[in-house]
C-alpha cells in the first residue's frame, strides 16, 4: 500500500500542474484587463495612468511564465492573491466559506448513502417486478430533474405550503435538511443505479452460487453480494464527494447558503479573477485528492490491489 500511495503521488503531480496551468489561464483568457476590472469594482474611473500603475501593482506588465511562476510558488505557500473586491487575501475568503460547503456536502453524501444502499436492495431484491419498475422510474425522474428545480419545488413544498423548514440560509440543524437533500437528488439516482447493477452482476459470481449450494440463508448470501457490490462503488463514491462539492454553488445561490458555491458566483458576477482561480484550483485538488483516497480505501478492503496496484 505505501508504494502505491507513492506511485500514485508520483504520477499526480503533471496533473496538478497542468489543473494549476489551467486555472491561472482563466485570468489571460479573459476579455476584460485585469487591472481595469480591479478598478472598476471600487468604483474607481479608469485612466490609462491608473490602468498601468494598477498592472504594475498586479504584477501584470510582467511576461505570461514569469507571472505563472510567482503565481504558482506563492500558492503552493497559501498565499492565492487578494480579491479585487474585499481586498482581503483570497485564502482567507475561501477558509471562511469553506466549513459551511463541507458541512453541505457532507450531509447530502450521508443522505447518497443512507438512501442509495437501501434503495439499491430493494430495487436488486425485487429485480423486473414493480417495486422495481416503480423505484427505477422515480430515481430516473430524481436525475433529470435540474436542482435548481428541485430546491424551489422542495422550498415551494415544506418552507411556503408546509412551513416545516426554513426557506434558506444557514440558520440551524433544520436548515440543511433542504440544501443537503436537492444537492444530493441527482447522485443519489446516480449511485442507486450503479449499486443495483454491480449487485446484479455480482448475483452471477461463483461465491454467490457456492453460498446457496451450501445452504446458506437469502439473508447472509444478500449481506455478501452488498459487501462485494460496494467495492465495486468506492470509485464512484470518489467521484461523488467532489461532484457534490463542485456542484453546490447552484443549490447555495437557491437556498442563499453561505459556502463557496455562492462565494465563487458572486466573484463571477464582479469579475474578481483571483477568487475564480483559486475556486477552480481548490475543486480540481478536491477531484484529484479524493480520487487517490477512494483508491486508497478500495486497496484497504481489497489487498490485491495494494500488492500490485491491480486486482490479480
Amino acid at each position: 500500500m505505501p508504494g502505491l500511495v507513492l506511485r500514485r503521488l508520483l504520477a499526480l503531480i503533471p496533473l496538478l500542474l497542468a489543473i494549476s496551468f489551467l486555472a491561472f489561464c482563466l485570468a489571460a483568457a479573459s476579455p476584460s484587463d485585469p487591472a481595469e476590472v480591479a478598478l472598476r469594482v471600487n468604483d474607481i474611473t479608469p485612466t490609462p495612468e491608473l490602468i498601468e500603475e494598477t498592472r504594475h501593482e498586479l504584477g501584470l506588465d510582467k511576461p505570461f511564465w514569469e507571472r505563472y511562476c510567482v503565481w504558482l510558488f506563492r500558492a503552493l505557500q497559501g498565499d492565492l492573491g487578494t480579491s479585487f473586491v474585499t481586498h482581503r487575501p483570497v485564502t482567507d475568503e475561501m477558509l471562511r466559506a469553506l466549513p459551511p460547503t463541507l458541512a453541505l456536502a457532507g450531509f447530502a453524501t450521508l443522505i447518497v448513502l443512507g438512501l442509495g444502499i437501501p434503495c439499491a436492495i430493494l430495487c436488486f431484491a425485487s429485480a423486473g417486478r414493480p417495486l422495481d419498475i416503480v423505484l427505477r422510474g422515480l430515481i430516473f425522474l430524481g436525475s433529470a430533474t435540474p436542482s435548481f428545480w428541485a430546491g424551489l419545488l422542495f422550498i415551494w413544498l415544506f418552507a411556503v405550503h408546509l412551513n416545516l423548514l426554513p426557506t434558506g440560509g444557514l440558520s440551524g440543524g433544520t436548515s440543511f435538511i433542504l440544501p443537503a437533500l436537492t444537492l444530493a437528488l441527482p447522485s443519489l439516482a446516480t449511485y442507486t443505479r450503479l449499486l443495483r447493477a454491480s449487485m446484479l452482476a455480482t448475483a452471477q459470481q461463483d461465491f454467490v452460487l457456492y453460498a446457496k449450494a451450501q445452504g446458506r440463508s437469502r439473508l447472509a448470501i444478500l449481506g455478501q453480494i452488498v459487501r462485494n457490490s460496494l467495492q465495486s462503488t468506492l470509485a464512484t463514491l470518489g467521484m461523488t464527494i467532489p461532484k457534490l462539492l463542485a456542484g453546490a454553488f447552484v443549490v447555495e445561490c437557491v437556498f442563499a447558503w453561505p459556502g463557496l458555491g455562492r462565494l465563487c458566483v458572486t466573484a463571477i458576477f464582479n469579475r474578481d479573477l483571483p477568487v475564480i482561480q483559486a475556486y477552480v484550483l481548490f475543486m480540481g485538488l478536491c477531484f484529484v485528492l479524493f480520487n487517490l483516497f477512494m483508491e486508497v480505501v478500495a486497496g484497504l478492503v481489497d489487498p490485491r490491489i495494494g500488492k500490485g496496484g491491480r486486482a490479480r
